[in-house]
């Protein structure tokens, strides 16, 4: 069985470079034309199951590479972006910049060592919800679906990978994740294996790293 983990499409947030996290922002029209291009590329594609996070950036994306299809797309709360409380909307750059003086640079730039502010998540609170999903939602289509859509964010993406794949949270942001690109991901007898990274079906990527 295929999984096709996706990132959804640039919204203005993404663009003018400022954290996110479940604040519930919109694709732009940029980021829509990802999405249909992206559509597109995937049209000869039968999914079987389609799963999105309820924001509202992941949803538009995830419909529109459905189109369609005859197939239910299935809102999930724990397909949500990690959850920064108060400092969600923050600036990328500041963030970095400012080192041990801003709550959130250690999410950036040592991700090991970062402490999240009260009422935040952790990357253990996204790992453990993404677990959750899979071991709730995906891993009994095993034998029943071939192909298999999530649509979802790029931290909560990471934080998936990095949980069924081992991958060292010191590398989090090693894995560069553009708008709309795949991480395409097999299941093999419940067990996941990265089949391919960073997937584009676009020209140019964008907003691969924070």
């Amino acid at each position: 069985m295929k999984i096709y983990l996706f990132r959804h499409g640039e919204t203005e947030w993404n663009r003018t470079r400022r954290l996110q996290g479940q604040s519930d922002i919109a694709l732009n029209a940029f980021g829509r034309e990802l999405a249909v291009k992206t559509a597109e590329a995937l049209r000869e594609i039968a999914f079987d199951r389609a799963f999105c996070s309820p924001l509202l950036r992941a949803a538009e994306t995830a419909q529109i590479i459905l189109g369609d299809r005859p197939v239910s797309l299935v809102s999930d709360e724990r397909l949500k972006e990690m959850f920064f409380g108060e400092h969600e909307g923050a600036a990328f750059d500041e963030a970095k910049q400012q080192k041990s003086t801003h709550p959130l640079h250690n999410f950036f730039c040592d991700p090991e060592h970062y402490i999240p502010p009260e009422g935040a998540e952790s990357f253990q609170d996204v790992m453990d919800r993404g677990r959750a999903f899979l071991q709730e939602q995906i891993v009994p289509l095993e034998g029943a679906c071939e192909n298999v859509l999530i649509v979802a964010h790029g931290a909560f993406n990471r934080g998936l990978l990095s949980a069924v794949c081992g991958i060292p949270l010191g590398d989090f942001w090693q894995l560069s994740l553009p708008n709309c690109a795949a991480s395409i991901l097999t299941l093999d007898k419940g067990r996941f294996r990265i089949l391919e990274e960073s997937r584009i079906y676009y020209a140019d990527p964008v907003n691969g790293r924070p």
